[in-house]
Order: structure tokens, then C-alpha cells, then sequence
């Protein structure tokens, strides 16, 4: 195993049309190695395409229970329905999972739209869907600060395999290529997630309901850049994918 490794993975796949032609241009022009699908998604079947038509491209699955068609629009509503038994979430998410295995897409990894897992029962449900379905690697979206916290996470996902660190939150929306050249180089050893949102933005996210849109393009722009391939080759990190650390 390299000392530095990274995971590019691009959430949203899925979402629109013009978002998944970003996350293949950032894939097949940049740094980006790995996808994770929405089965809710409007733009499912132009993905799941576009995975056939890129096999190198790592796909999983971005489980979503909140701010999609039929689902609670806001994280607090997803709470509150949670708490009123509204939701049969392990249901909900395994229906998703077998869509995509359905066409034909046999998924690396899991994590959630808008990081719902830190949802203890959430998290529980995704843990469970991980050993089902054996798709081992689970985002674990942050390393708390907080000991008993970060203790709490790991003990949940025991069962899952997480990368050692992760990156992006912070950033989404709002880096370019400089900032994100600044993030490769300075990566500890060991194997590092790094989240993102890119995508072209043309009419169809435009009308679409989220709050990413024109950083989109400029994470697509940042992705692709000569700066951040020299940050990868100076820093000598190497890029991989999930499938490869089996």
C-alpha cells in the first residue's frame, strides 16, 4: 500500500444530466476516480449509462431518505418522521440498493445524502445494508473531534471498512484549484476520501432544488486542473479506487 492514497469520489451522481456529465469530464480529464449513484435520482438511467460506458470509474451508492421525491424535504423533518416511526428506513434503502444492482452496476461503497448515517438509526440500517448486500466500504463522514463520539462511530461501523481519513466537508462548494492542490499536498499517510460535488451546470441544474450550482463548474474546473495532478505528482499520492483496496 502507498503511504498516501486517495479516493476521489463525487457524490450526486445521478442527480441531473449535466451533473453526471461532470462527475465522467472530471473522471476522464482529472483526478476524480469514484462515483456514488442516487437511485431516487431524475438522472438515474443517464448514469447508470454513462457507468457502463466509463468501467474505470468506481460506482456506489449515494443512499438518500431526505430532500428527494417522496422523502422528508430537510434533515430535522427526516428526524422527526424518524422518531414517529414514518419511515421504514433499512426498506427504503435496500429498495435502492437493489435498483442499481438490478441494472447491472455492482456498487463499491455506500454513504448518504446529506450525511444522514450520523443518524444513529440510520447508521444502524447502512451498517446493516453493507454486510447484505457486501459492499464493505462505508463513508465515515467526518473523525470527530470528540473521542467518546468518534469511539461511538467506529464501533457501529465495526462490521464496514471506512477509509482512514476523510475530506471535503469543509470545502464543498466553495475551493479551487489552488485550495485543492493545498489539500493533496498536505495529506497524511494512509488512505484519505476526498467528497465532491462537481458537475456541469446548465439549464437543467439550474431549475433544479439545491444550493450547488455554479461551484459545481468550479469544482469540475479545480478537478481537472494542472495544479492539483502536480500536487498528486510532487506529493506523491497516489490516486486510487475502492475496488482496489479489496
Amino acid at each position: 500500500m502507498p503511504l498516501k492514497y486517495l479516493i476521489v469520489n463525487a457524490d450526486d451522481f445521478g442527480f441531473t444530466r449535466d451533473v453526471n456529465e461532470g462527475i465522467v469530464h472530471a473522471h476522464r480529464n482529472g483526478i476524480l476516480t469514484a462515483t456514488t449513484l442516487m437511485a431516487t435520482g431524475p438522472a438515474f438511467e443517464h448514469a447508470v449509462s454513462l457507468a457502463r460506458d466509463n468501467p474505470e470509474l468506481d460506482v456506489g451508492v449515494h443512499l438518500v431518505l431526505v430532500g428527494s421525491a417522496g422523502f422528508p424535504p430537510t434533515v430535522p423533518r427526516l428526524v422527526a418522521s424518524v422518531a414517529l416511526g414514518q419511515i421504514k428506513i433499512y426498506d427504503q434503502l435496500a429498495r435502492q440498493v437493489e435498483r442499481i444492482l438490478k441494472a447491472g452496476i455492482r456498487p463499491t461503497h455506500l454513504d448518504t445524502h446529506k450525511h444522514t448515517h450520523l443518524l444513529p438509526p440510520v447508521l444502524n440500517a447502512v451498517a446493516r445494508i453493507s454486510g447484505d448486500f457486501r459492499i464493505p466500504w462505508v463513508r465515515k463522514p467526518l473523525h470527530v473531534p470528540v473521542p467518546l463520539a468518534d469511539r461511538w462511530l467506529d464501533r457501529k461501523l465495526s462490521g464496514c471498512r471506512t477509509t482512514d481519513y476523510f475530506a471535503g466537508f469543509e470545502m464543498t462548494g466553495r475551493y479551487d484549484a489552488a485550495q485543492l492542490a493545498a489539500l493533496i499536498r498536505g495529506l497524511p499517510d494512509g488512505v484519505t476520501e476526498f467528497m465532491c460535488h462537481p458537475g456541469f451546470c446548465t439549464a437543467e441544474l439550474q431549475a433544479a432544488r439545491t444550493r450547488l450550482k455554479d461551484s459545481r463548474q468550479r469544482e469540475v474546473d479545480a478537478l481537472t486542473s494542472p495544479e492539483a495532478r502536480a500536487a498528486i505528482q510532487e506529493s506523491h499520492v497516489t490516486l486510487g479506487r475502492y475496488r482496489e483496496l479489496a
